[in-house]
């Protein structure tokens, strides 16, 4: 883990973007007392939202009158995609 002093971190701010890249964490410090921390993002391919939502999709049902009500707000959404000065 790095350590840069926010002056540091503002002059070098693209090569401290560039390590968090490559899987690198920054501390942040000023005056000496850290303050923050740059860390890689996250990286997913959605792997894991389909895996929940696999788990999840026979456990949810839905009533007759949420369907319904989906299918209503579809009505309404196709009469307001109209347009009123087409022929």
């Amino acid at each position: 883990m790095k350590e840069l002093s926010a002056t540091e971190a503002a002059r070098s701010f693209s090569a401290v973007l560039d390590g968090a890249e490559q899987g690198e964490t920054v501390v942040i410090t000023r005056g000496g007392r850290q303050v923050a921390m740059i860390v890689p993002a996250p990286r997913a391919n959605g792997a894991a939202v389909k895996e929940v939502l696999g788990r999840w999709q026979e456990r949810l049902t839905v009533d007759d009158e949420f369907a319904a009500n989906v299918a209503a707000a579809g009505d309404a959404t196709t009469e307001m995609d109209d347009d009123p000065w087409r022929e």
